[in-house]
């Protein structure tokens, strides 16, 4: 976490490896941050993007002691997503849906090109959730808001791994099919974060301990298994963004993956008016491409559109192509 009053010592790997006189990419790959005696990172184990208190890290490469960050919780403290879920007491995934709730969302700062929230916002959260609604009115819709229903959904699977799409419809008042369809998606969320927590289970083992029942769990670890692929692919889709952002062609953004159809993962990264293009798109089936529009860079229900009109494909045949031939590519 950031701690109150540190935020303009925040330094994420990019910042640091100019401070060490580094190309972003080998410092990526040389990883000099893990020798002896290295300042530890103030984000979390497993977070998205490490960040380092630049004091402690100045002071580590001028071969002095490495003072000490303050110890004690305070209020104004800065919170990362992993750190966040946990003071809730909720897993990261049910945190992406929490931290839409207009209570927090206000609050949310981005630091570093890191998204955190401040220590008071979630203690007043915690004291006063959201009441869930109770039954689902004859005829109605959904009652659930499209953006609460991961939410109000994880809390009912925290408290009950066997829940099943009846009481869903009861509790949340969810129609049959976006039931059906949320359950598995957070089954399979909550078994991809247990085998990243522990390598060596398997996804079925992994559902096992969390209690999920047999006749669910083949849906949830399919589930799982696309999550995983998404959070392995995240490495490379970093990279690339990292490469964007130092050609100028990108203000730094968290990378996100996605669901784009037929199980397919797909990435979008906004670039500025300065780029070639408007957006670039990564569909692990297709590989890259451009986009024409930075509001709507990918087509309704997740196809992949042919050429033309602001559309092309770059290094075609190759999903993971290298960062800087990509670049070459889209500067054509």
């Amino acid at each position: 976490m950031i701690r109150a009053g540190r935020v303009a010592f925040v330094q994420n790997s990019e910042a640091l490896a100019t401070v060490m006189g580094l190309k972003l990419g080998t410092f990526r790959n040389r990883k000099p941050y893990t020798v002896e005696g290295f300042p530890a990172t103030i984000s979390p184990a497993g977070a998205a993007a490490m960040l380092w208190d630049s004091e402690q890290t100045a002071a580590f490469l001028a071969g002095d002691p490495v003072p000490d960050l303050p110890a004690d919780d305070a209020d104004d403290d800065l919170l990362e997503r992993i750190e966040a879920a946990a003071l809730l007491g909720v897993t990261p995934g049910t945190w992406t849906s929490y931290k839409r709730d207009p209570r927090i969302a206000p609050h949310l700062v981005t630091v570093a090109g890191v998204e955190h929230c401040p220590r008071r916002v979630l203690t007043a959260f915690r004291q006063a959730p959201a009441e869930p609604p109770t039954g689902r009115p004859r005829g109605s819709g959904d009652m659930v808001p499209r953006d609460e229903i991961e939410a109000r959904l994880g809390d009912l699977l925290d408290r009950d791994p066997g829940l099943t799409i009846a009481t869903v419809q009861q509790e949340l008042g969810l129609a049959y099919s976006a039931a059906a369809r949320w359950l598995p998606r957070l089954r399979g969320q909550r078994i991809a974060d247990q085998v990243l927590a522990d390598p060596g289970l398997t996804a079925e083992q992994a559902a096992q301990q969390l209690g999920f029942p047999t006749a669910v769990r083949r849906a949830a670890v399919a589930a799982a298994q696309t999550v995983l692929r998404g959070r392995r692919m995240l490495p490379y889709l970093r990279s690339v963004a990292d490469a964007v952002t130092a050609a100028g062609w990108m203000e730094h953004q968290d990378v996100a993956v996605r669901e784009a159809g037929d199980d397919a993962l797909a990435a979008v990264l906004v670039l500025a008016d300065t780029a070639p293009a408007p957006a670039l798109v990564w569909d692990e089936r297709h590989g890259w491409r451009t986009a024409s529009s930075r509001r709507h860079p990918t087509p309704k229900g997740g196809g992949w559109p042919g050429k033309g009109d602001g559309v092309r494909y770059l290094c075609p045949g190759n999903t993971k192509p290298d960062p800087q031939k990509l670049l070459a590519e889209l500067a054509r």
